[in-house]
């Protein structure tokens, strides 16, 4: 426990002065207020903006978060360092993964207030929006264990996150994109977040979500054991 909080306080350290990962907490709350507040159309949905780039928020921030710090620190032998000082692997990852997780939820946190939401129903807001930050962390670390340098991850980051961000927005303009995005967690939560007023929890969703963090899961162990953080 004291490895883990250590590697928490020493992370808040680091991403106050690595703006890239800064900005990925700030950039999409800060959207929301500004677009949810100033962009009125007749007949718009409610909570458009909210919802949409909540859904965004999820596929971008903690994805590109962790998969950045993880492989800058495999890069900069830090990480090496780390584990001749007798920090385990999980303690590691659980100690960053909890950061950016709660990073993530404190801007979930203004999305949702950006919505108006009751405490009911803002409840049930935080809870979509921690579900699908989990996945996105466990795709990131994947991603962030198996690159040897930072740029490696980034150019692996980048069409990983456009997928899971943009598949739900292309969903709404698109019947077959739309039929294709039911089976991605990313879409899944889109729905949920739209009918978040009258939320139920179905069969497909339950199951799309449960095979989505099984697979995540199941390629994490698999890239660690191949190829480790050191």
């Amino acid at each position: 426990m004291k490895n883990m909080i250590a590697i928490f306080e020493k992370q808040i350290k680091d991403t106050l002065r690595n703006k890239t990962v800064l900005i990925q907490f700030l950039m999409f709350p800060v959207i929301t207020l500004i677009m949810n507040n100033t962009v009125k159309i007749p007949n718009m949905p409610e909570n458009f903006f909210v919802n949409l780039f909540a859904t965004m928020y999820i596929g971008m921030a903690p994805l590109t978060s962790i998969a950045a710090v993880i492989s800058e620190e495999k890069e900069k032998n830090t990480l090496r360092v780390l584990v001749l000082s007798n920090v385990k692997p999980y303690e590691y990852l659980l100690g960053i993964g909890s950061y950016v997780w709660l990073a993530c939820m404190t801007g979930s946190l203004v999305i949702c207030m950006a919505g108006h939401h009751g405490w009911k129903t803002g409840l049930i807001f935080m809870g979509i929006m921690a579900v699908g930050i989990f996945i996105s962390l466990l795709v990131g670390a994947v991603i962030g264990i198996g690159c040897r340098t930072q740029m490696m991850a980034t150019s692996i980051t980048v069409p990983v996150m456009m997928v899971f961000s943009f598949l739900p927005m292309l969903s709404l303009f698109n019947g077959t994109v739309a039929k294709i995005a039911r089976f991605v967690y990313s879409e899944q939560i889109s729905l949920m977040l739209g009918g978040i007023t009258n939320f139920e929890l179905t069969a497909e969703r339950i199951g799309v979500i449960g095979v989505n963090i099984f697979i995540a899961a199941l390629v994490f162990m698999a890239t660690f054991r191949k190829c480790k953080l050191a």
